[in-house]
């Protein structure tokens, strides 16, 4: 009977792929499974020293980064952040964390993880949007590694410009020291997981880990769904 319903309003409102716009098939979830196989993976997670790794070198102290996709404007991924991030797509995030997440698992370099938090946004731009979607990629990758997920500890202290056009240095400059801890001894002894949707300079990143590292003993890994 659900099958039918189900069937009946795809009639209506067919289901259609984030990525592609084609209609999904019964068993397929947002995007399409042609288009999951064509993304444009990075691998990064299999490698040490990777791009992502280097961005951070000097910077901040880091014990493992990746980012799962390349994200270049128009390609198939943007659309899917562009679903994700500005159309309300929230379970696009959630799915495609937890893809993401279940290689996360099965790598070494990452299975020390204990704990995931997600890059968080200011309260007021997140009352503006309803959501903050890098908690969504968050939930999908701790549910399929397995690990507590915590949107509280880390918070955005101060409401800041938006990065898009900004240079490098005025990146770094307009995320310096915004984010701050709650019940810091939360996270003694921890390693973190630090979840956020694309990394460009990695200015924001670096100022949450810095953050983090603030912890007696704490420890910050990186993963994002994508990297520009």
């Amino acid at each position: 009977m659900v099958r039918f319903i189900e069937d009946f309003i795809s009639l209506f409102y067919p289901k259609l792929c984030a990525a592609c716009g084609a209609h999904l098939l019964q068993q397929e979830k947002y995007v399409c499974t042609q288009c999951l196989y064509n993304l444009p993976r990075t691998n990064y997670h299999y490698t040490n020293g990777n791009p992502v790794e280097q961005a951070f070198w000097g910077r901040t102290e880091i014990i493992a980064a990746t980012a799962y996709y390349f994200f270049e404007k128009e390609n198939r991924f943007a659309k899917i952040i562009h679903e994700l991030k500005y159309r309300g797509k929230k379970e696009i995030g959630i799915e495609m964390g937890k893809i993401f997440g279940a290689e996360l698992k099965e790598n070494s370099r990452f299975d020390e993880v204990d704990l995931i938090i997600p890059v968080p946004l200011h309260w007021k731009k997140q009352k503006k949007r309803g959501y903050n979607q890098s908690e969504f990629i968050a939930s999908g990758i701790a549910e399929s590694m397995g690990k507590p997920i915590d949107v509280n500890i880390l918070y955005r202290a101060v409401e800041t410009e938006t990065q898009t056009r900004k240079s490098r240095y005025e990146r770094w400059e307009n995320v310096e020291n915004i984010f701050s801890l709650r019940s810091a001894d939360k996270i003694d002894g921890k390693h973190i997981l630090l979840v956020d949707d694309v990394i460009t300079t990695g200015a924001t990143l670096e100022s949450c880990a810095t953050t983090l590292l603030k912890g007696n003993n704490t420890k910050v890994s990186i993963a994002t769904l994508a990297m520009a």
